[in-house]
């Protein structure tokens, strides 16, 4: 019935997460609030890491990431699991450096880093950043020479994959503000120029090629693609590649539609194909890296509303009032993004009708979802949106001026605020008079 297998319906027909009462989660801590399972983050955390150990022998690592739902609760969280974590930002990274993570497990993206980002980067000993461009090498190079270090990096490839995905959420084409391209010989001339650099050291290659992808083929094209052009740049470079780090993308259910594979299924055919094409060119396997992305921590969340009004507009639509919105999950406005909803408090309803679930902000757009079947929904009930652990606290806004909601990680019996609920005071706390 449920996109997840933590989620179920105990005695007083209401939703639960884990061993825990969503209705009650709601009365003891407000709404909205995101509700995060501890338990079956770490399971998935586990079911990535036993896949390459199982299927390339250990020789690789997988990234907890960090935009999808960055605190330093989580962080340490995936680093008790054996993960290292990839991070896009100064706050990211500054995040997982406060909560103690090790800076070696750390690889560092964005395709217009900046200067004080990257001096952050290295004070923090990061231990690999990942360049986009010629602009953010020279400036690695100078950055690095000043501190008197080698910086390891890896270079983010274009590799030309179609990945069949959302085209604001594709990523590996030529036509994409990330990387740089193989196809115009571009990849191959900015690996020429920096081994002529004295403080770099190019430890190995990265491409990504979408988002929420359910076929393990454009995954094994890209991995083809890579090697193929690692064996290049060892044939006419003589430049050793180390790690090979495929990005992820990995799709997740969000409702009965979607169909994604299991962690082992997309690394067993990812290692194949990689191990296929180091055997036909006579080169070495690399050291490999995953970044599972929300895969990990979106199936985890929860977020909870409680539904302020019911309008019905007679042969146009019902919308269904909740207290949060695009504030708190902003991807419907960005993406469309599909999401199932239950009626917490009466989880086994049957579907009736279609509704539209309407945010409080001061914007017509701020919609969570559209012509979703429901059952009767009432003023005062609780409403779920499911598998909502990733992107929707990392993007939350205060828009309206509107504070942004908890969440609270529950594990097993134990339940425990992780980030606290914003004040107004919270809201104004930089405004200066």
């Amino acid at each position: 019935m449920f996109n997840s297998d933590n989620l179920s319906i105990n005695e007083n027909n209401h939703l639960t997460i884990g061993t825990h009462d969503t209705v009650a989660l709601a009365k003891e801590y407000g709404t909205p609030l995101y509700v995060l399972d501890e338990d079956l983050m770490r399971k998935h955390c586990r079911d990535y890491k036993e896949a390459i150990d199982k299927y390339y022998s250990g020789n690789g690592l997988i990234l907890f990431a960090s935009k999808a739902l960055c605190t330093m609760y989580t962080a340490n969280l995936a680093e008790s699991e054996g993960l290292g974590a990839d991070v896009v930002s100064g706050g990211e990274l500054y995040t997982l450096y406060k909560a103690a993570f090790p800076m070696d497990k750390v690889f560092f993206h964005g395709n217009n880093k900046t200067q004080s980002e990257i001096e952050l980067a290295i004070h923090c000993g990061v231990g690999h950043i990942v360049v986009d461009n010629k602009y953010e090498l020279d400036l690695l190079n100078d950055i690095a020479k000043e501190k008197g270090i080698i910086q390891k990096i890896l270079f983010r490839i274009k590799p030309g994959i179609d990945a069949h995905t959302h085209d604001f959420v594709k990523t590996g084409q030529i036509d994409s503000k990330f990387g740089v391209a193989l196809e115009n010989g571009e990849a191959f001339e900015i690996h020429k120029y920096a081994t002529t650099l004295s403080n770099i050291q190019v430890d190995g290659v990265h491409c990504h090629i979408g988002s929420q992808i359910f076929e393990f083929e454009p995954f094994c094209e890209a991995a083809k693609v890579m090697m193929n052009f690692i064996a290049d740049l060892k044939a006419k470079l003589s430049l050793k590649i180390k790690i090979l780090n495929l990005g992820g993308g990995f799709g997740i259910k969000y409702d009965s539609t979607d169909d994604p594979l299991t962690p082992a299924e997309y690394i067993k055919k990812t290692a194949e194909a990689v191990k296929k094409v180091a055997m036909e060119r006579n080169i070495d396997l690399p050291y490999l890296v995953f970044e599972p992305g929300r895969s990990i921590v979106a199936p985890a969340g929860i977020t909870l509303y409680t539904v302020g009004g019911v309008k019905e507009i007679e042969n146009v639509r019902t919308y269904v009032s909740v207290d949060g919105g695009m504030g708190d999950n902003p991807r419907y406005i960005l993406y469309g993004a599909k999401y199932s909803a239950v009626v917490a408090n009466n989880a086994g309803a049957k579907p009736i009708a279609p509704v539209t679930i309407a945010g409080k902000c001061c914007e017509s757009g701020d919609l969570i979802q559209e012509n979703i079947m429901m059952p009767e929904i009432k003023v005062g009930d609780t409403l779920a949106i499911l598998a909502t652990g990733a992107y929707n606290y990392s993007m939350a806004s205060n828009y309206n001026r509107i504070p942004r909601p908890p969440i609270v990680a529950v594990k097993g019996n134990e339940k425990k605020v992780i980030v606290k609920r914003e004040t107004y005071d919270d809201i104004i706390r930089n405004d200066v008079l």
